[in-house]
């Protein structure tokens, strides 16, 4: 039997079981006797600047190895800055637990200083709630929570912390972590799965989720291509197979050409492996509706699919892969012709277009292929929301799994606390922010985390001073009448600077190669700083 220690204690002792390697923390009152745990706990607290940044920062640790990713903030004001990772992580099914300290128990229900209800705000937008009510309850709800968080369809949890429970004492272990199922295809599913890709002329496999860990994604592309099935990643979701594999043909979804649509569109046999036919890969609920379909996935409810479901198979991608293998040959009269005009496809997509000069601003296409060249194969790409990604969607590949973290709900401000994160995840590789300048600013101030942690990564903003994305919706419905999509910009790479990072500012084409391998080299935060037209258009899928 353990030594009585505090609660605070006990729950870092049943993180540390759980082979928790660092949380992402904006300290608080709340949980104070928590961080006296961490003081001699090699567990890394990672201190950052705002509850919205180690939000997102937890939610890319977990999107990057699959455990879930720890943060820890305080009662409401704290809470409430966290809530958009919550909302990001649930609508992504991405592993991630968040420790809210709580007013005291005596204090409950009495508006006290910083008071909320947990459950009321968290309950439509995590998996679970969970608060801790009993000293000795505290580490067997930690293991829940951690078991929930990478369960089924991946998510956020959300944990309880009361002020005055945390310093109560107890004596009871820390409870080891528990066994994830990891289901596999039964034969009568794998039976119905051959007979519907043998009949199909025109099948059409999307791959996404969090679960492509190791060679599961290229085995998957392997077999496809065996079978001459043309393989998607969903959007936002490239590292799910390699980019590089004759079989990948792009994603549906924001910035997507036109030949995946009408590919969708034309299938007979939809397959989704770890994907599901949601809002945004449909062409809002459009687009593939009417096809057979086949939905691998760990998930009961299938949460977020839109359209038919003929089958339905419980099984991670890897345990799925390892039966197709043994399927034999089911390509039926199918030739390769669909897969490799498809791929073409894809290819002339990514490359530099044929395209008048730019005469204002730099030319993000030669960028964003300077980019592609210098960055190697063990990239870390993260993502902000908005057009300003598009030229990275389109000209930066991923061949390596657990190389991409952006939010597929199209939450802002990920972008900056993700690489934070990516450096620290995996300090060998290079961590690469694509942001738009109203992205960046909305979590810009991590770039002092990673300063305080030692890290490098470079940030790459795009500047043409509006909020892009809206604007193009506002000239759709309302044109010739901006409103409230302005932006006054620094020098961005001015400001880099005074954390003692590495700033480039262009303006223009020239020195794009020089002054990237510059900023590549800078062991430490780099920021490649921009500036565009502000009449520039967002990429058009339109003719490929």
């Amino acid at each position: 039997m353990p030594q009585s220690r505090s609660v605070g204690h006990l729950i870092v002792e049943t993180l540390a079981a759980h082979g928790v390697p660092r949380v992402y923390s904006v300290p608080g009152e709340s949980f104070l006797d928590v961080l006296d745990g961490l003081y001699d706990s090699a567990i890394e607290n990672v201190v950052c600047r705002q509850e919205g940044g180690a939000g997102f920062m937890a939610l890319a640790e977990g999107r990057l190895t699959g455990r879930p990713g720890i943060a820890m903030v305080t009662r409401g004001p704290g809470a409430a800055n966290f809530f958009i990772a919550a909302h990001c992580a649930y609508q992504d099914a991405t592993p991630l637990v968040c420790f809210v300290g709580l007013v005291p128990v005596d204090d409950r229900r009495r508006e006290s200083f910083q008071e909320f209800s947990i459950d009321s705000w968290f309950g439509s937008t995590a998996k679970r709630v969970l608060t801790v009510e009993a000293a000795d309850q505290a580490g067997e709800i930690v293991a829940e929570a951690m078991h929930i968080a990478v369960s089924g369809r991946p998510g956020p949890v959300v944990v309880g912390l009361p002020e005055d429970l945390l310093r109560e004492l107890s004596e009871a272990p820390a409870p080891a972590p528990r066994a994830v199922a990891a289901p596999a295809p039964s034969s009568a599913d794998l039976e119905g799965l051959r007979r519907r890709i043998l009949a199909a002329e025109r099948p059409f496999l999307l791959a996404g989720g969090d679960a492509f860990f190791g060679g599961a994604g290229r085995r998957l592309a392997d077999w496809a291509l065996e079978q001459r099935i043309p393989v998607a990643a969903d959007w936002r979701n490239y590292d799910a197979v390699p980019n590089d594999h004759p079989a990948y043909i792009g994603w549906p979804g924001y910035g997507r050409r036109d030949s995946i649509v009408a590919a969708l569109e034309e299938a007979d046999l939809f397959i989704g492996v770890g994907a599901v036919r949601g809002d945004v890969m449909s062409e809002g609920y459009t687009a593939g509706l009417r096809a057979e379909t086949v939905l691998v996935s760990t998930d009961a409810q299938l949460l977020q699919h839109s359209g038919r479901v003929d089958q339905h198979i419980a099984s991670t991608p890897a345990n799925l892969v390892e039966a197709l293998e043994g399927l034999g040959d089911l390509r039926g009269a199918r030739s390769a012709d669909r897969v490799e005009a498809l791929r073409a496809s894809q290819e002339r997509f990514a490359a530099v277009s044929e395209h008048e000069p730019v005469r204002t601003g730099v030319d993000l296409e030669l960028v964003f292929d300077e980019l592609e060249r210098r960055l190697g194969e063990d990239r870390v790409v993260t993502y902000g929301a908005g057009n300003a990604t598009i030229w990275g969607h389109r000209q930066l590949t991923h061949n390596r799994p657990n190389s991409l973290v952006a939010s597929r709900n199209g939450a802002m401000g990920m972008a900056v606390p993700a690489a934070v994160a990516g450096a620290l995840v995996f300090p060998d590789r290079r961590a690469v922010a694509i942001c738009g300048d109203g992205d960046f600013f909305m979590n810009g101030q991590e770039v002092a985390t990673l300063v305080a942690q030692g890290g490098r990564a470079l940030f790459v903003v795009v500047d043409n001073a509006k909020f892009a994305t809206i604007v193009e919706h506002q000239e759709r419905w309302y044109p010739g009448r901006p409103s409230g999509t302005g932006l006054v910009n620094p020098d961005f790479a001015a400001w880099v600077e005074t954390f003692g990072g590495r700033g480039a500012r262009l303006d223009s084409n020239e020195r794009i190669a020089e002054t990237i391998a510059e900023l590549l080299e800078f062991d430490g935060p780099a920021l490649l700083h921009l500036v565009i037209d502000p009449a520039t258009p967002s990429p058009s899928g339109a003719g490929y």
